[in-house]
């Protein structure tokens, strides 16, 4: 075993000239002056180029949790591993989240002008590829005390290690007997360094690996989603600093948190296997762990019923493009999330039906555990009742934005927003208020009949209305038209024309008599409906020709009869 004077020297060796060091630096990121209570969360995404639902899953969780308590969420870029890096991917990741509604109070940011790498707060730099003198600090510190060291290893060595391992039946990894540089010195170390050796930093794990009979030696840690774990110690001497001086996930993530005085971590369930390593690491800088909270996987019925796990490929759902492309509200999307969050949301939206989102009192221990199901048509539920509250002039706005981005040529809709807002009310303020309106791709198709340059008939004329009736229907109709007509006189009308036609007035009495009517009003007026939207369902006609007005109503009926 090394003496302090040998581990010093091998510190220097390694990490001759630093700008801090590790005391320095706690100096310089000092605990936070925050409330009692106060949550400090953090949001690391990879700059890949994909922002997905599970990064909105887990940022709403850090959101709420930091702002609830009046505390602090931060945006961390973790880009440590550059063979992933896309450029561009930052500014995808914080226009996406900040379209659904997710504002940081500090971290990695983007200057609005000139478009460059920002910070804001005093907890920086917030993206890991520039923070390498720190880790090295910190790397340094655990040399210095004997908890790290350089290994040599070649990949051609690593893999005879391996082969070993599997023919004794032994656990895989660089650990103990496996790990021949655990105490190279700082002579051997520089005698290796100067025949142009590469290293990487590894751990010291003192841990100790289960053999045989031999029971492993475990640990207990408090997860807030899934109470108290009991896992088994780590015992892998994991790599810190790969050979290039670039931290690995399991170092940089425990370095930082700890700086920026992180106080709960989320993130998803497929971290768990390596919390050993990161609670050891905690434990060998001589730091409190945060809280960890980890979320369960996202999940989908399959086509045989079964649950399985949102897939990249298979799921265009799980990118949040995919919600931006199509135009659901953002409020809509913070809604359902809550859904699946928390069991007991749904139950507190009844209850306060009008109350304001953030009112919700979110908590980890109402979050599954076992797989979140994520339901399509269960977001558009959701999305019609939050569209409902939403003023028709908001939802022309929202509309509006998401036109220029992904749909220009539909524009033009915007040219009378009086108009278009007494479209998008259409039937809303109604003792039983329809809920047509789901997401702005859908609500532009809805509405689309109210343009004439937009007008695609999508369904023909009843079948069960004799094809020789319908321009006889449609010639009555508009010679009886009047626009200043209510809808009592309205319907008089069209049930004056049925009754002339041999069509039963109201529809009980074909049904009780069938051979003695063509049909019954309803089939009249369904050709009216037909004639003037191309569709056989919609909202109230008389209503919509209201809104339409006289000349685009009799256009539109004349164009179906010729």
């Amino acid at each position: 075993m090394l003496t302090q004077e040998e581990r010093k020297n091998l510190a220097n060796l390694l990490f001759p000239e630093l700008k801090y060091t590790a005391e320095e630096l706690e100096e310089k990121y000092p605990p936070r002056n925050l409330p009692p209570g106060a949550k400090v969360t953090r949001l690391g995404p990879s700059p890949t180029g994909f922002i997905h639902l599970g990064n909105l899953y887990g940022a709403f969780v850090d959101e709420r949790l930091a702002h609830q308590s009046d505390g602090v969420f931060f945006l961390r870029i973790e880009d440590t591993d550059d063979k992933r890096y896309v450029e561009g991917a930052v500014k995808i990741i914080i226009d996406s989240l900040r379209f659904f509604g997710i504002n940081f109070d500090e971290g990695a940011g983007l200057d609005p002008v000139t478009g460059e790498d920002i910070n804001t707060g005093d907890y920086g730099d917030y993206t890991q590829s520039k923070r390498g003198e720190i880790y090295a600090a910190f790397a340094k510190k655990l040399v210095e005390e004997g908890f790290a060291y350089p290994c040599f290893l070649t990949e051609d060595e690593i893999s005879d290690i391996r082969a070993k391992q599997e023919a004794a039946k032994g656990n895989p990894g660089i650990y103990g007997e496996y790990a021949p540089y655990r105490e190279v010195t700082c002579e051997e170390a520089k005698a290796l360094i100067d025949h142009g050796k590469t290293y990487v930093i590894r751990l010291k794990s003192t841990g100790i690996p289960s053999g045989g009979e031999e029971a492993p030696e475990k640990f207990k840690v408090m997860d807030a989603i899934r109470g108290e774990l009991e896992m088994p110690v780590n015992f892998q001497d994991t790599v810190i600093l790969k050979t290039t001086g670039i931290p690995t996930y399991h170092f940089a993530h425990v370095v930082d948190d700890h700086l920026m005085r992180t106080t709960h971590v989320v993130r998803g369930e497929e971290w768990l296997p390596s919390l050993p390593i990161h609670v050891e690491l905690f434990e060998k800088l001589g730091w409190e762990p945060p809280i960890y909270c980890h979320t369960a996987q996202l999940m989908k019925l399959g086509e045989d019923g079964n649950k399985r796990k949102l897939s990249k490929r298979h799921d265009p759902e799980l990118s949040l493009d995919y919600y931006r492309r199509l135009g659901y509200h953002p409020a809509a999307v913070r809604e359902y999330l809550l859904t699946i969050l928390n069991s007991n949301f749904e139950e507190w939206r009844i209850e306060n039906p009008d109350a304001d989102i953030d009112q919700f009192m979110f908590t980890t221990e109402k979050m599954s555990n076992s797989g979140a199901l994520f339901d399509l048509d269960k977001l558009n539920d959701v999305s019609k009742d939050v569209l409902l509250k939403i003023p028709a002039k908001d939802i022309i706005a929202f509309l509006k934005a998401w036109a220029q981005e992904f749909k220009p040529e539909v524009m033009g809709i915007f040219k009378d927003e009086e108009y278009l807002e007494k479209i998008i009310d259409l039937g809303r303020n109604d003792a039983k208020p329809r809920k047509d309106l789901i997401y702005a791709e859908q609500i532009v198709d809805f509405i689309s009949y109210f343009f004439q340059d937009m007008y695609k008939p999508e369904e023909g004329f009843p079948q069960d209305v004799p094809s020789e009736d319908i321009p006889l229907i449609l010639e009555k109709y508009l010679a009886t038209y009047d626009h200043s007509d209510d809808q009592s006189q309205w319907f008089d009308k069209i049930r004056d024309i049925a009754t002339e036609l041999g069509y039963a007035a109201k529809p009980k009495d074909f049904k009780k008599e069938p051979d003695k009517y063509k049909g019954h009003v309803g089939h009249v007026s369904t050709v009216i409906r037909v004639a003037l939207m191309g569709r056989s369902q919609s909202p109230d006609v008389h209503t919509i020709q209201q809104i339409m007005g006289e000349a685009l109503t009799r256009s539109r009926i004349s164009g179906a009869m010729s």
